[in-house]
């Protein structure tokens, strides 16, 4: 049984409670910006972003096996997110979403934060590498660029 599915308005709450849990365990021991990680972010006003843009829910994808546990955004050929709840990592979720973010949704690259020595080598793991191009987003956040290795699609 498939346990990815697209995501529908009815995973708003869940989604934007895995994606604001994962900012703050991941995201905020490197910026401490209380403001931003304990205000501006948070799972109502996330949701809500998800409800308000269809786009973005045809461009989500859930890991549910009964509870969802991970989730995902594409564009294009971007994976713009991929997060499991701190809960469920190790249990080879993330692995199962990225894999079909790649034969499914033909993902070719991403934009890991610099910092995210885990993540980076999660993607390693799994078939990407280091470009070398590096980006600054929202004029403070380094982001770098993975590919997927040609032997890998």
């Amino acid at each position: 049984m498939n346990k990815i599915r697209q995501a529908t308005k009815s995973d708003a709450s869940r989604v934007a409670e895995i994606i604001v849990t994962n900012y703050r365990v991941n995201f905020y021991p490197f910026f401490k910006n209380d403001p931003f990680y304990f205000g501006e972010l948070n799972v109502m006003d996330t949701a809500n972003k998800f409800l308000n843009d269809a786009d973005m829910i045809k461009r989500t994808y859930v890991y549910d096996d009964g509870i969802i546990k991970g989730v995902m955004r594409v564009s294009g050929n971007e994976l713009e997110k991929l997060y499991v709840e701190p809960q469920f990592q190790s249990q080879g979720i993330g692995a199962k979403l990225l894999e079909y973010a790649v034969n499914e949704c033909n993902i070719s690259f991403l934009w890991a934060l610099e910092y995210n020595t885990r993540g980076i080598a999660f993607y390693k793991s799994h078939g990407f590498k280091l470009t070398g191009e590096k980006m600054i987003e929202d004029e403070w956040v380094p982001l770098l660029k993975m590919d997927l290795a040609d032997n890998f699609k």
